[in-house]
Protein backbone atom coordinates (compact mmCIF):
# COMPACT_ATOMS: atom_id res chain seq x y z
CA UNK A 1 0.00 0.00 0.00
CA UNK A 2 1.40 3.38 -1.06
CA UNK A 3 0.27 6.86 -0.12
CA UNK A 4 0.52 7.89 -3.77
CA UNK A 5 -2.12 5.32 -4.70
CA UNK A 6 -4.63 7.02 -2.43
CA UNK A 7 -3.73 10.64 -3.18
CA UNK A 8 -3.82 9.87 -6.90
CA UNK A 9 -0.36 11.05 -7.87
CA UNK A 10 1.96 9.19 -10.20
CA UNK A 11 5.34 8.14 -8.76
CA UNK A 12 7.14 8.95 -11.99
CA UNK A 13 5.53 12.39 -12.21
CA UNK A 14 6.40 13.35 -8.63
CA UNK A 15 9.99 12.03 -8.72
CA UNK A 16 11.38 15.43 -9.87
CA UNK A 17 9.33 17.12 -7.14
CA UNK A 18 10.83 14.81 -4.52
CA UNK A 19 14.36 15.53 -5.74
CA UNK A 20 13.74 19.28 -5.68
CA UNK A 21 12.28 19.01 -2.18
CA UNK A 22 15.39 17.11 -1.05
CA UNK A 23 17.54 19.97 -2.32
CA UNK A 24 15.32 22.48 -0.53
CA UNK A 25 15.49 20.40 2.66
CA UNK A 26 19.29 20.37 2.60
CA UNK A 27 19.43 24.12 2.07
CA UNK A 28 16.89 24.82 4.81
CA UNK A 29 18.86 22.67 7.26
CA UNK A 30 22.06 24.64 6.64
CA UNK A 31 20.11 27.93 6.77
CA UNK A 32 18.60 26.87 10.11
CA UNK A 33 22.03 26.12 11.56
CA UNK A 34 23.42 29.43 10.29
CA UNK A 35 20.52 31.28 11.91
CA UNK A 36 21.24 29.56 15.23
CA UNK A 37 24.82 30.76 14.98
CA UNK A 38 23.73 34.32 14.23
CA UNK A 39 21.37 34.20 17.22
CA UNK A 40 24.11 32.99 19.55
CA UNK A 41 26.92 35.22 18.30
CA UNK A 42 25.36 38.55 17.34
CA UNK A 43 26.88 41.59 19.05
CA UNK A 44 26.67 45.35 18.92
CA UNK A 45 24.01 47.79 17.84
CA UNK A 46 20.69 46.08 17.30
CA UNK A 47 21.60 43.07 19.48
CA UNK A 48 18.27 42.91 21.30
CA UNK A 49 16.18 43.19 18.16
CA UNK A 50 18.30 40.84 16.05
CA UNK A 51 18.80 38.23 18.79
CA UNK A 52 15.04 37.89 19.08
CA UNK A 53 14.42 38.06 15.31
CA UNK A 54 17.01 35.36 14.57
CA UNK A 55 15.30 33.08 17.10
CA UNK A 56 11.96 33.66 15.40
CA UNK A 57 13.56 32.96 12.03
CA UNK A 58 15.23 29.71 13.07
CA UNK A 59 11.98 28.50 14.66
CA UNK A 60 10.21 29.22 11.37
CA UNK A 61 12.96 27.44 9.42
CA UNK A 62 12.64 24.40 11.73
CA UNK A 63 8.90 24.22 10.99
CA UNK A 64 9.56 24.44 7.27
CA UNK A 65 12.19 21.69 7.50
CA UNK A 66 9.57 19.42 9.08
CA UNK A 67 6.95 20.30 6.47
CA UNK A 68 9.38 19.63 3.61
CA UNK A 69 10.53 16.29 5.06
CA UNK A 70 6.95 15.16 5.63
CA UNK A 71 5.98 16.14 2.09
CA UNK A 72 8.88 14.09 0.73
CA UNK A 73 7.52 11.12 2.68
CA UNK A 74 3.96 11.72 1.45
CA UNK A 75 5.27 11.65 -2.11
CA UNK A 76 6.97 8.30 -1.58
CA UNK A 77 10.49 9.61 -1.02
CA UNK A 78 12.82 9.34 1.93
CA UNK A 79 14.25 12.56 3.36
CA UNK A 80 17.89 12.57 4.38
CA UNK A 81 18.44 13.14 8.07
CA UNK A 82 22.22 13.35 8.25
CA UNK A 83 23.93 16.70 8.11
CA UNK A 84 26.83 15.13 6.22
CA UNK A 85 24.39 14.32 3.41
CA UNK A 86 22.91 17.82 3.44
CA UNK A 87 26.35 19.37 3.09
CA UNK A 88 27.06 17.28 -0.01
CA UNK A 89 24.21 18.89 -1.95
CA UNK A 90 23.40 22.15 -0.17
CA UNK A 91 23.86 25.36 -2.11
CA UNK A 92 23.65 27.31 1.15
CA UNK A 93 27.09 27.26 2.76
CA UNK A 94 27.84 26.98 6.45
CA UNK A 95 29.08 30.11 8.15
CA UNK A 96 31.15 30.34 11.28
CA UNK A 97 31.02 32.85 14.12
CA UNK A 98 29.44 35.82 12.39
CA UNK A 99 28.86 38.45 15.08
CA UNK A 100 28.46 41.51 12.84
CA UNK A 101 24.85 42.36 12.05
CA UNK A 102 25.64 43.57 8.52
CA UNK A 103 27.37 40.28 7.67
CA UNK A 104 24.57 38.22 9.18
CA UNK A 105 21.89 40.21 7.38
CA UNK A 106 23.75 39.97 4.07
CA UNK A 107 24.03 36.20 4.46
CA UNK A 108 20.35 35.90 5.35
CA UNK A 109 19.24 37.99 2.37
CA UNK A 110 21.38 35.97 -0.04
CA UNK A 111 20.10 32.72 1.45
CA UNK A 112 16.46 33.73 1.30
CA UNK A 113 16.95 34.77 -2.31
CA UNK A 114 18.34 31.31 -3.09
CA UNK A 115 15.49 29.60 -1.20
CA UNK A 116 12.91 31.65 -3.09
CA UNK A 117 14.50 30.59 -6.38
CA UNK A 118 14.44 26.93 -5.33
CA UNK A 119 10.85 27.15 -4.08
CA UNK A 120 9.73 28.56 -7.41
CA UNK A 121 11.44 25.64 -9.16
CA UNK A 122 9.68 23.17 -6.84
CA UNK A 123 6.40 24.96 -7.48
CA UNK A 124 6.86 24.63 -11.26
CA UNK A 125 7.70 20.91 -11.04
CA UNK A 126 4.82 20.24 -8.65
CA UNK A 127 2.43 22.08 -10.96
CA UNK A 128 3.56 19.93 -13.90
CA UNK A 129 2.96 16.80 -11.78
CA UNK A 130 -0.53 17.94 -10.74
CA UNK A 131 0.66 18.12 -7.12
CA UNK A 132 -1.48 20.98 -5.81
CA UNK A 133 -0.49 20.37 -2.17
CA UNK A 134 3.20 20.99 -2.84
CA UNK A 135 2.25 23.98 -5.01
CA UNK A 136 0.24 25.41 -2.11
CA UNK A 137 3.05 24.75 0.37
CA UNK A 138 5.60 26.52 -1.83
CA UNK A 139 3.18 29.39 -2.42
CA UNK A 140 2.75 29.78 1.35
CA UNK A 141 6.52 29.76 1.84
CA UNK A 142 6.93 32.40 -0.86
CA UNK A 143 4.27 34.69 0.63
CA UNK A 144 6.06 34.65 3.99
CA UNK A 145 9.55 35.01 2.58
CA UNK A 146 8.76 37.85 0.20
CA UNK A 147 7.22 39.76 3.11
CA UNK A 148 10.28 38.96 5.24
CA UNK A 149 12.59 40.26 2.48
CA UNK A 150 10.60 43.49 2.33
CA UNK A 151 10.87 43.89 6.11
CA UNK A 152 14.58 43.09 6.21
CA UNK A 153 15.31 45.54 3.40
CA UNK A 154 13.35 48.21 5.31
CA UNK A 155 15.30 47.37 8.49
CA UNK A 156 18.62 47.51 6.67
CA UNK A 157 17.89 50.86 5.01
CA UNK A 158 17.56 52.51 8.42
CA UNK A 159 16.71 55.88 6.89
CA UNK A 160 13.41 57.63 6.58
CA UNK A 161 12.62 59.15 3.21
CA UNK A 162 10.13 61.94 2.73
Amino acid sequence: MKTLDFIKLDEKSVAPVVESLKQLLADFQVYYTNLRGFHWNIKGHGFFILHEKFESMYNDAAEKVDEIAERILQLGGAPDNRFSEYLKIAKVKEVDSIACSDEAMSNIMQTISLLIEEERAVLDKASEAGDEVTVAMMSDFLVEQEKLVWMLVAFQSGKCHK
